[in-house]
């Protein structure tokens, strides 16, 4: 009996003991419910964690590398941590889903080396609404450092779910630009399936474990490290990230993370909680670098016409965007957007006719351009303008001495390491002359928005272009639209072009209702958002709805998440201008009702509705500051306005 004892009790010592280990290797959030923690198997292997009031949302994973000088993915150890270290920062960002945040997180760094005493760190950082972790190799090499591979990973429970959107295969698609996130969603899918192209997911991807959700991605990529993606293969639901294809690069441009200084890797961004958690959550930005010093006076966010997704190529003419610049003046809109061969089609005197038209109406103009290079087939022009820093600083002096105040910049070549390095090579010049940017065709990206507050929006996303390609986009767009919010959409600003309130103007019959395209206006979030309606389009809708068009702000102040799932409904609040805007939209070809009480909004003393009308078009009525029961069609939408 007394040896048995002795047995039990140095059992329960032991586990103590290793408790209270992996207590001292965690870190925690500051309110306690979100934990990180970190540590190193019998064979030197590295693991974490996350757990949320206790629940593993993320259960042992893997860190490392593999190195040009060496592997880093096993025989390791803990050699130091820090002690926990407050991180309290303020920052505003005029094209997020929120102008002023404040980020509020615990710190601490992990250094990790083998018995040669090669290694690298591992910095966390834990706030209410999730982890982010990074690299750091301070050890480099006199002829430089290269990272081979990744093998950080995320394993899920066997029951969770994910909401995915595959990696389009390199140099496919039209005139081969693929890939730039533009495909759909898998929906509610099994951890552990594997992806169907064999190139991996694209971030954010969206996990639910029981009733908690995940959302992962990453932000603080600086151009020493190429972009990742989730891999396509998840055995046992463990997602690894992946690197891109070898093909994703620019001529001659290297793929692969690699720096001849130290370095960091990008932040691994875990935000975990409820869906309004997500919806709430800025951590995509947070972390993201500090602003880079940009004139407070070129950071214009805005609302814009575009005639291309209504005529396309053939209607890029003087005359056409003579009516367009006209369109955005009368609606109050500070843009109007040029689109392909507008170099061709109407030259550069005339476009600089055209600025000074638009001046004196109060519009900004912005134009297109074609990334160019060996990378694609597109022959669409400007092009072969902005490979080099002197054809930048060329190109980019000539228009802005034309008055144009901005950029958009279509077709990149993937995420390899130069290709992202082109991106921001992009940004710093445009900001040195003054210029607003548009990436289209282009990576996520990932917290840039904070780092340069000029880039106004980036596509990266399914949008409304490809409902006017055809009729299998219009009849999937409902769905689609309720996953974005929860998504691409959660952190960075996005170029959906939303909202076509009157029809389609190709042979594709729209299948959204009037009211859903209005309150896309509001989900979406773009610094600059490119509205899908013409002039003839906006003359049909009430007066009402042109009011509302005309004073909804360029820029929020806060967001409330109401309620929605991915797929099915998506009701977000958001605050701007002293109103708040309530925005719902039905993903699903069945009928809803949803009850909204506009009291829950303080200070609130009038509420507008604009509904699915009867018999078509949009419907607008003042309604009671009480409970209001809310009926939307199949693919229905509405727009709340609480004074």
């Amino acid at each position: 009996m007394r040896k048995y004892l002795f047995f039990l009790f140095a059992v329960v010592v032991s586990a103590i003991s290793c408790r209270e280990k992996r207590t001292s290797d965690a870190v925690s959030s500051p309110d306690g419910n979100v934990v990180a923690r970190l540590w190193t198997d019998g064979e030197g292997d590295v693991r974490y964690s996350v757990t949320v009031d206790g629940y593993a949302v993320i259960d042992s994973s893997r860190l490392g590398v593999k190195r040009s000088d060496g592997d880093l993915t096993s025989g390791l150890r803990v050699v130091e941590i820090s002690a926990p270290e407050a991180v309290d920062e303020q920052y505003k960002v005029a094209t997020a889903k929120r102008r002023g945040n404040r980020y509020q997180a615990n710190r601490r760094v992990f250094r990790l080396r083998n018995e040669g005493g090669n290694g690298f760190d591992v910095i966390f950082q834990v706030a209410n609404d999730g982890v982010a972790f990074r690299y750091f190799f301070p050890d480099v090499p006199a002829t430089g450092l290269e990272i081979q591979e990744e093998i950080t990973s995320f394993r899920f429970p066997p029951h969770a779910r994910g909401w995915l959107q595959p990696v389009a295969v390199a140099k496919s698609g039209w005139e081969q630009t693929n890939p730039s996130y533009e495909e759909h969603y898998e929906q509610g899918i099994s951890v552990g399936t594997r992806e169907p192209t064999g190139s991996g997911w694209v971030y954010p991807a969206l996990f639910q474990v029981d009733s908690t959700w995940v959302l992962i991605t990453e932000a603080g990529l600086d151009g020493r490290y190429c972009a990742t993606r989730l891999r396509p293969e998840s055995s046992g639901g463990e997602y690894r990230i992946g690197f891109p294809d070898a093909r994703e690069v620019m001529p001659e441009g290297g793929l692969l993370p690699a720096s001849d200084e130290p370095f960091h890797s990008p932040w691994r961004i875990i935000t975990v909680g409820s869906l309004g958690t997500i919806v709430e959550s800025n951590l995509g930005l947070d972390v993201a670098d500090r602003s880079i010093q940009v004139a407070d006076s070129l950071i214009k966010p805005g609302k814009a016409s575009w005639s291309w997704i209504n005529s396309k190529d053939d209607h890029i003419t003087y005359e056409e965007q003579r009516k367009y610049i006209d369109f955005a003046a009368d609606m109050g809109w500070q843009y109007c957007l040029i689109d392909v061969n507008w170099d061709r089609k109407i030259g550069y005197d005339r476009i600089s006719d055209l600025a000074r038209y638009a001046e004196g109406k109060g519009v900004g103009l912005l134009l297109w351009y074609n990334s160019a290079g060996s990378w694609n087939t597109v022959t669409y022009t400007p092009k072969d303008k902005l490979l080099t820093p002197e054809g930048r600083a060329s190109e980019f002096a000539r228009i802005r001495d034309m008055g144009i105040k901005g950029v958009k910049i279509d077709f990149f070549g993937g995420d390899g390491r130069s290709v992202i390095r082109y991106y921001l090579d992009i940004l710093e010049d445009a900001a040195r002359y003054g210029l607003l940017v548009n990436f289209h065709g282009a990576t996520l990206p990932r917290g840039w928005s904070r780092t340069y507050p000029h880039l106004m929006t980036v596509e990266a996303v399914r949008g409304f272009e490809m409902v006017t390609f055809g009729q299998e986009d219009a009849d999937r767009q409902a769905a689609h639209c309720t996953i974005l919010p929860f998504t691409r959409n959660a952190f960075d600003p996005m170029d959906f072009t939303p909202m076509n309130l009157d029809r389609v103007r190709t042979h594709v019959q729209r299948r959204t209702t009037a009211a859903f395209e209005l309150a896309t206006s509001v989900l979406f979030v773009s610094g600059i958002q490119h509205y899908a309606e013409s002039p003839e389009g906006m003359a049909t809708v009430p007066q009402a709805v042109r009011d509302l068009l005309r004073d909804l702000p360029v820029a929020w102040d806060d967001v409330r998440f109401i309620q929605g799932f991915p797929g099915k409904e998506a009701v977000i609040a958001r605050y701007g201008s002293n109103k708040w805007y309530v925005a719902g939209i039905n993903g699903e070809n069945t009928g809803k009702s949803w009850r909204i009480d506009p009291a829950t909004f303080d200070g609130v003393s009038r509420a507008r509705l604009f509904a699915d009308g009867l018999h078509g078009g949009i419907q607008v009525s003042d309604i009671p500051l009480a409970p209001t029961s809310i009926d939307l069609k199949p693919n229905g939408g509405f727009v709340m306005v609480l004074e």
